[in-house]
């Protein structure tokens, strides 16, 4: 969509991305092709492969397995070990409470305003169902891989991404194999999809979070962007989308592009934004101690999504206008405030990091029967 507009704007990053829209992930897409045929001895060397390395398969391993690990184990020069010791410490120093209302669901929400991410989703069916599960699963995936030490080789961080990154490449090919049309809406989970998904876990959380208060100074955002850099190396996204955005300035213009060249949300999104506004409503109303009744929280989800998106967007999104819109800029102040003290010294913002990764996750809350999905794509059958 727009795309004389879009190289007008962006210039040769606009046909980079077009080209995208046809690409894959062609070592996950390889492993997977190769596992179809290795089976369940395929499985046990790639699951080993991950926990234990490459050099505990031997001298011959299966080549597509050994040419993915091979990529997932070589860092490149440009990544900071101590940067993974510490974790990602720009969304550890987020408190859980406001995480969990507004990173995770602005997130997924942003991801579903695109129509084809949105109708690939939506083929699963049982919406409401689904979106309980994906909030979990997501927010479980953006724990480990966040965490202090997460995205070591070995680590549950660095193990869950590469079966992220391993499911999307199931759903490509499935989706293929099931009359997926190209033509119109592009490769699925291609490329430009996995870049702005990427967008959906740096970006669009601190968007949401912006909008009650929580913002990143310019030294957090360039850690943010460090970490997070990397994560989109393990995860196989094409380097010309991440390489070079070091803050939220150079994120927005290329979620600008890729928003530009998209088409308007469709009745799929809509239904997966209202699925998921609900099962975060839900899962929040049903924890511990909730903050508020399940119809107020949902309400004030709406007035969060649509203070961080803009009227248009929410609009297109199927998002209503929330009682508690007024009091929002009340919310902002406060949390302002606080968090002006929780970084006014090293040592201060050092324990809000460590108190809020000590803080129950998703994965402490919720148990899913079999393991994520993420899990099961590469999970050892039971039986042969």
């Amino acid at each position: 969509m727009n795309l004389d507009e879009a190289r007008h704007r962006h210039g040769a990053m606009a046909d980079h991305a077009a080209q995208m829209v046809m690409a894959g992930d062609p070592l996950a897409d390889a492993v997977i092709a190769e596992l179809d045929q290795l089976g369940k001895e395929g499985r046990h060397i790639l699951n080993r492969g991950l926990t234990d390395g490459l050099a505990s398969l031997g001298e011959q391993p299966p080549s597509a397995i050994e040419a993915l690990l091979r990529q997932l184990e070589t860092v490149p020069s440009w990544v900071d070990p101590a940067q993974i010791d510490r974790g990602e410490v720009a969304l550890l120093s987020v408190p859980q409470p406001w995480f969990e209302i507004c990173a995770i669901s602005s997130a997924l929400v942003h991801t579903y305003a695109s129509p084809a991410i949105a109708r690939l989703l939506a083929q699963t069916g049982q919406l409401t169902k689904m979106a309980s599960r994906r909030l979990v699963e997501t927010g479980m995936w953006g724990r480990q891989s966040t965490l202090p030490g997460g995205l070591h080789r070995g680590a549950s961080g660095y193990i869950s991404t590469a079966q992220v990154r391993l499911l999307h490449a199931r759903i490509r090919a499935t989706a293929l194999q099931h009359g997926w049309d190209t033509a119109v809406w592009g490769l699925p989970i291609g490329q430009t999809d996995m870049a702005r998904t990427w967008l959906d876990f740096t970006l669009t959380p601190f968007t949401a979070l912006a909008a009650v208060g929580i913002e990143l100074s310019a030294e957090e955002q360039k850690s943010l962007y460090r970490y997070w850099s990397y994560t989109a190396y393990l995860l196989g996204i094409d380097e010309r989308f991440y390489q070079g955005v070091t803050d939220h300035a150079g994120a927005r213009r290329l979620q600008n592009l890729l928003d530009m060249t998209n088409a308007e949300p469709d009745d799929n999104s809509r239904a997966l934004t209202a699925a998921m506004v609900s099962a975060t409503a839900g899962a929040m109303a049903c924890a511990p101690n909730p903050l508020m009744a399940e119809d107020r929280l949902r309400d004030l989800l709406h007035g969060l999504l649509r203070r961080a998106f803009g009227s248009e967007l929410s609009d297109h999104l199927g998002i209503p206008e929330s009682d508690a819109t007024p009091l929002l800029p009340l919310i902002a102040l406060l949390n302002s405030q606080a968090r002006r003290w929780q970084t006014f010294t090293a040592d201060s913002a050092e324990t809000a990091r460590r108190e809020n990764a000590q803080s129950p996750g998703p994965d402490e809350a919720f148990r899913l029967p079999g393991g994520t999905f993420y899990e099961q794509n590469i999970a050892v059958p039971t039986t042969a």
